[in-house]
């Protein structure tokens, strides 16, 4: 069993390697669009599926509360937590357009969409995404394997180079974690 417990751990340093390696320009860009539109009065809207979506509730949590020191609240949203929304749109359109709708609904031009999806291939998050851009919004996507059709779509594209779902979700939430940091450092300086 502690074989198997090295093997895992070990994988997960390597895709983050791979991360260090490769990712670096693109979570910089990444930072400075998401703390440009919030200095410009803009929100940043959260969402993808599963362990996905769990990620957008976190990421958006630890800008509303804190991150790492204490500052006012800083506009996110999750759009992975209203049930009654969810279902209301999953069962009058398609769970295809559960984004789509409440981006229409929510976003201004200069928000950001930050869809995530371990495959890039999400419909949900794609039509979210795309309603996203014609209505003025930056967006990036937090994504895994070779990206996906996402990677297209985005302004930004971070793609943790994997295909194992479990350490693309261990690297996203790292990747999110120091978006957070730098956010936290630039928004309340």
């Amino acid at each position: 069993m502690q074989s198997k417990i090295k093997a895992c751990l070990k994988e997960s340093i390597e895709v983050k390697n791979l991360v260090l390696k490769s990712l670096i320009p693109q979570i910089e860009q990444a930072a400075k669009i998401m703390i440009a539109a919030l200095k410009n009065g803009n929100k940043i809207m959260f969402f993808g599926n599963g362990g996905s979506a769990a990620d957008a509730q976190h990421l958006a949590g630890e800008l509303i509360g804190r991150f790492l020191k204490e500052r006012k609240s800083l506009p996110a949203i999750a759009l992975t937590t209203d049930t009654s929304i969810l279902t209301c749109l999953a069962n009058d359109y398609t769970f295809d357009y559960i984004f789509a709708r409440q981006i229409e609904g929510l976003a201004k031009p200069g928000d950001i969409a930050f869809g995530i999806s371990t495959s890039g291939n999400s419909k949900n998050v794609i039509q979210g995404l795309e309603k996203a851009k014609e209505l003025g919004c930056k967006t990036i996507g937090l994504l895994g394997c070779d990206g996906g059709r996402i990677t297209d779509l985005v302004d930004v594209a971070i793609t943790v180079p994997c295909k194992a779902t479990p350490h693309i979700q261990e690297s996203h939430i790292t990747i999110g974690h120091i978006l957070c940091g730098l956010i936290e450092e630039e928004v309340t300086k």
